[in-house]
């Protein structure tokens, strides 16, 4: 091709999430801890959770089918397929190739992508992925799809609570209500064992919690500072006016949430990463009442409570308008892994009105451990006329919240048995779950049995209209 596609981004979503969760209050009295450790400390109100019945495939293939069904898409319209996740089943048959059984009736075989796994950055680099392939010579006019999935499940102790499962896919491709930004992406790498999974006989993660903190942070400033700079040297490239970048420029901000308090210290330590940036003669005036603390060091402050409560309090307003909305369902679910930034975006979209959304610049932040992120922006359509792409889009979403309703709320009790069979029962072959799937939603993928060799047979829930 001659030239770039145009508008290339997120053409239609899809997100699900688990049937059942449990409510963390009740957690907190079933724990004896504090009351309120888990719902002020982590800012978390509910945590969804899997059965025996479903794994990754499962989520997977559930979340596919209904995208594909719900926006009426054929299979034989997808030339790129990736998956994004570290929820890892098998060391070497990927989840995507699970996935090629839903393109059997269409008879497409010609699919590029595979999984793509770095914690919870996978999602963003397969999405990347599919952007690149999309604006490359390889295009062949086919769309892309995108899907990012995991079971966040911890052993019992502290950790547990930030648990969660879900799964997004993201049809990517031109003329998107959702564009995503060209050529000013930031990108930070760097090798630490903050969060990892060493043992592959376990779901369990080996946690730093102290130091997956701060590599979060560090990781933050990084992409943040550099992204700022990039859109500067880029607004002064195209001959745009130069505008300040600050956090004032975006409409919106997006986080990866582990749990949502982390989230709202994020979006405040960007306000102190503004302040930092900010020549000390122009502080009083941007920043009243903050001048005082004169000239901190980022790196000094990553566990500096007096510097996080005073950006807190002072961000406060800013965090309830450009990332609260994106919160929603982080806060009803837990921790999705690959899906939790994608989940934000989908929060979003359905928290405010299409008219709110139109023309906003929401930039978003992508972390995994280990560790991987990135900082990137996308722009949404200004058409919210009856029939636009965006106004499908969001159309489509609309069962979200409904859905949230629906689930069945277990108690502490019933979650911890349903926990410790899972740790009794992963990897086992042969193997027959013993949960019901009759708790599933319709048209939900499950697992029904392993067999000797541990191949893995599926069924599907009998589904409504979709």
């Amino acid at each position: 091709m001659s030239h770039w596609p145009e508008g290339v981004g997120i053409l239609a979503i899809e997100l699900i999430f688990p049937s059942q969760y449990v409510e963390q209050s009740e957690l907190e009295v079933y724990d004896k801890v504090p009351a309120g450790k888990y719902t002020l400390g982590l800012g978390q109100s509910r945590m969804g959770f899997c059965t025996d019945r479903e794994d990754i495939n499962s989520l997977c293939l559930t979340v596919v089918s209904k995208l594909m069904q719900r926006n009426n898409i054929d299979y034989s319209s997808i030339g790129y397929l990736q998956v994004g996740t570290e929820t890892i089943i098998d060391k070497s048959k990927s989840v995507k190739t699970v996935l090629m059984q839903l393109f059997e009736e269409s008879g497409n075989h010609d699919v590029e992508g595979i999984d793509t796994t770095n914690a919870c950055y996978g999602g963003t680099a397969a999405l990347f992925n599919a952007l690149a392939w999309i604006e490359s010579s390889s295009w062949d006019g086919r769309l892309a799809l995108v899907v990012a999935s995991d079971i966040a499940v911890y052993a019992k102790g502290n950790a547990r609570p930030t648990g969660g499962a879900g799964a997004v896919a993201m049809l990517v491709g031109p003329s998107a209500p959702l564009v995503i930004c060209r050529g000013v992406r930031a990108t930070y790498m760097a090798h630490a064992y903050d969060f990892y999974k060493p043992d592959l006989l376990s779901e369990y993660p080996t946690v730093d919690g102290k130091l997956s903190v701060q590599c979060y942070l560090k990781a933050l400033d990084f992409c943040y500072h550099l992204f700022c700079s990039k859109i500067e040297k880029y607004q002064t490239n195209e001959g745009h006016e130069n505008q300040p970048i600050d956090i004032q420029y975006w409409d919106a901000f997006l986080f990866h949430s582990p749990y949502c308090k982390l989230v709202q210290k994020s979006l405040a330590r960007l306000v102190l990463n503004d302040f930092v940036r900010t020549p000390e003669k122009e502080r009083s005036k941007k920043f009243p009442g903050l001048e005082h603390l004169g000239n901190v060091k980022l790196e000094d402050t990553y566990f500096n409570r007096d510097i996080e409560k005073a950006f807190m309090d002072y961000s406060r307003s800013i965090f309830e308008e450009k990332t609260k909305p994106s919160l929603l369902i982080s806060k009803q679910v837990g921790n999705m892994y690959t899906t939790s930034l994608y989940g934000g975006l989908v929060s979003l979209l359905i928290s405010r009105d299409i008219h709110e959304l139109a023309g906003k610049r929401v930039c978003l932040f992508s972390y995994g451990s280990g560790l991987a992120s990135s900082m990137y922006c996308l722009r949404i359509s200004t058409n919210v006329r009856p029939g636009s792409s965006l106004n499908r889009l969001i159309e489509n979403l609309s069962h979200i919240k409904s859905l949230l309703d629906q689930r069945k709320r277990v108690t502490p009790e019933e979650f911890a048995q349903i926990m410790e069979l899972r740790e009794q029962n992963h990897h086992k072959a042969p193997y027959i779950p013993s949960a019901s799937p009759d708790v599933l939603f319709p048209g939900t993928w499950y697992l029904e049995s392993v067999d000797t060799m541990h191949r893995r047979k599926y069924k599907r829930v009998p589904q409504e209209h979709v």
